[in-house]
């Protein structure tokens, strides 16, 4: 049995109506695709293990309700976009959009942002910092990196 479950584009807040099955694993909706996720049409199988997304074209997919609530959007859904505005002469902007799938690896959830590498700006050994005088004589020695007496 499926349920009508509703996704707003991240571009300009135009609804899109999707049939699922009762279980909902979903990630996130977003402008980008995640990297590393396998998208499908709204009309391909994407249940279970078929695929980890759905990649929609606001207002032109096929086998989806585009605006099924008759225009109704998200305060925070593209006002900030003009030019993403939707089509007063149709439904949606036109631009792509992907609902992402939670994915599982050996039964951990894998994080779609990718993983930063570490990268050693210099690995010269030697210090950081000029080497100088070593300072004036005080009462405890000087000049060879002690204390010198400055409290």
């Amino acid at each position: 049995m499926g349920y009508p479950v509703t996704y707003y584009c991240p571009h300009c807040g135009t609804l899109v109506e999707l049939e699922r099955d009762g279980y909902l694993a979903d990630k996130a909706v977003t402008p980008y695709p995640l990297e590393g996720w396998e998208y499908v049409a709204p009309t391909a199988p994407f249940e279970g293990d078929d695929a980890d997304g759905v990649r929609f074209v606001c207002g032109e997919s096929e086998g989806v309700d585009w605006d099924p609530h008759d225009g109704v959007r998200g305060s925070d859904a593209g006002s900030e976009e003009p030019y993403r505005e939707p089509d007063p002469e149709g439904t949606g902007c036109g631009e792509p959009f992907y609902l992402s799938f939670v994915r599982y690896d050996e039964g951990r959830e894998i994080d779609p942002r990718a993983e930063s590498e570490l990268v050693e700006i210099d690995p010269d050994p030697r210090p950081s910092g000029p080497r100088g005088p070593g300072g004036p004589e005080g009462p405890d020695g000087g000049g060879d990196g002690s204390d010198g007496g400055f409290w």
